[in-house]
């Protein structure tokens, strides 16, 4: 189980993720990943992915339930999740599988490609996020799974 703090003001907003990301904002995403590659994010920043669904960059989630099953393959209690804010840019919805911009998103002047909530694109129906630059990522606090009732929730 996992649980999401109250950042208090000054902090980016989470836009629910049902919703399309406008673009040019700042937005509060996730990003799932395992606690030794949490401390490289934070000390070296994001890496592009080599491919994937929506091809390079960087992949994150607006839904904490989304990113906290990641990596798929590692014991929940070794994974952590950063929370990030998010310069979305230029941002091309991708709706469907075989969509003609899937994997080619960035070459068309978009920076981040939004995969919708329920589109038949992701298996677990949530919405996904793939951006390009990572220098539009910047990591500002680490979720870790709920224990014994208390959350272990850091702001950076």
């Amino acid at each position: 189980m996992w649980a999401e703090d109250d950042l208090g003001p000054g902090a980016p907003p989470c836009l629910h993720s049902y919703k399309a990301p406008v673009e040019g904002n700042v937005y509060r995403m996730y990003h799932g990943t395992s606690r030794e590659n949490a401390e490289k994010i934070k000390v070296s920043g994001f890496k592009q992915s080599s491919g994937g669904m929506l091809g390079r960059g960087v992949y994150l989630s607006r839904d904490l339930e989304k990113a906290s099953r990641y990596p798929l393959d590692l014991p929940e209690n070794k994974r952590v999740v950063l929370r990030v804010k998010v310069n979305v840019g230029r941002v091309k919805k991708i709706d469907k599988q075989g969509h003609p911009l899937q994997k080619t998103w960035h070459d068309h002047g978009y920076d981040t490609a939004w995969c919708p909530p329920k589109c038949g694109m992701v298996p677990s129906g949530l919405e996904e996020d793939c951006v390009w630059d990572p220098k539009r990522i910047t990591v500002i606090g680490e979720i870790s799974p709920v224990q014994e009732e208390q959350s272990y929730c850091r702001i950076l």
